[in-house]
């Protein structure tokens, strides 16, 4: 069984709320308002609402009275957002996946929190200066469709298949968490950025096309209209509460062991928020005891609390999904420096 590698970038999340906003963001007046905006990442919304933040957004709104205005979109695309109106601040709490939780603090989006709770949290899962910690753990990985492909591919080179031309689809790097997260498993596995282009090259003539949304690409899966994509652990695993064609495998390399990484929910109030103390009181709420014992049960992911040890059927399911499972720790100061340079060179390999 694999030794559970430190979740690495995981997010302090910090709700930062954003209501009926005016130009002047910020204001007194939004201060006081019964609300916080979140900006995140997909995946902890369910389909049918029964998701983890379904249920620890409709808990806190109980418990508080602030209502919680949800906005979500690929990793990437939330940070973005966030930066384009850094002079009129919307969002309260970003919520994404590494590298973009690192790169939301070297942009200036964050301002320092540290969430009750956030002493469970191991230092790898969260910014050394206190702008982010993680609140679900997570790993990267593959879906394929088990009625149609009952084995799963195994190697990324089983991938280069005519069997799935059009077949296959991962989301975007650059924008999407999971989507740059194929990047750099990809480096990891093949041995280093020319190798790793090489083969996405020619996996370019197998793959739809791009897709803003990791998501999205699940419910093509369960239905058949591709066999294969990219994903994680906890939406994945979630998603095939409803999707019963879904099954979560891990590429290894020809003649290697299948590998993954940690790709934590990472969570951080965001800079100038304009409900910036209902942004404090939601990340204390989802990194409190009672929300953590729900992340594997309701959301299907891994507590990011050390102190929380799950022990209900979808943690024990989870923790086999990984047995055997070789999980590294990606260099993420230098995907955060190299980032573009690496898209770029994604982009230049496959003619995207």
């Amino acid at each position: 069984m694999l030794t559970h590698a430190k979740p690495l970038a995981a997010v302090t999340g910090a709700l930062a709320l954003a209501a009926s906003l005016t130009a002047c963001g910020g204001s007194s007046a939004a201060s006081d308002e019964k609300v916080v905006t979140v900006y995140s990442a997909d995946g902890l919304k369910g389909e049918k609402g029964d998701g983890w933040y379904d249920k620890v957004f409709a808990d806190f709104e109980k418990e508080t009275g602030i209502e919680v205005k949800y906005v979500e979109g690929g990793s990437g695309e939330m940070v973005q957002r966030a930066l384009r109106e850094k002079s009129n601040t919307q969002a309260d709490v970003i919520v994404t996946l590494p590298p973009f939780i690192q790169q939301a603090g070297s942009k200036g989006l964050l301002q320092k929190y540290t969430p009750k709770g956030a002493d469970q949290v191991d230092g790898a899962d969260k910014a050394a200066d206190g702008s982010w910690t993680s609140v679900v753990n997570n790993y990267f990985g593959f879906i394929h469709n088990k009625k149609e492909l009952p084995e799963a591919p195994g190697t990324w080179e089983a991938l280069l298949d005519k069997k799935f031309e059009n077949r296959l689809q991962y989301s975007t790097p650059g924008v999407a968490g999971d989507g740059t997260a194929v990047l750099i498993k990809a480096m990891h596995d093949f041995g280093g950025q020319a190798p790793a282009m090489e083969y996405l090259k020619k996996l370019q003539a197998n793959n739809v096309g791009p897709s803003s949304s990791t998501s999205k690409l699940a419910p093509k899966v369960d239905k058949g209209e591709l066999l294969v994509a990219n994903g994680d652990v906890q939406m994945n695993f979630a998603q095939a509460k409803s999707m019963p064609n879904l099954a979560i495998w891990f590429p290894a390399k020809e003649g290697g062991k299948p590998t993954t990484f940690a790709l934590p929910y990472a969570a951080g109030l965001v800079d100038k928020a304009p409900h910036s103390e209902n942004g404090k009181k939601l990340l204390d709420f989802m990194l409190s005891e009672g929300a953590q014992r729900e992340v594997s049960a309701v959301g299907g992911g891994f507590p990011a609390r050390k102190d929380i040890k799950a022990t209900d059927a979808n943690a024990i399911a989870l923790a086999k999904l990984i047995e055997g499972v070789e999980v590294f720790e990606p260099d993420w100061a230098d995907i955060d420096e190299n980032l573009s340079s690496y898209v770029d060179a994604w982009k230049s390999a496959t003619g995207s």
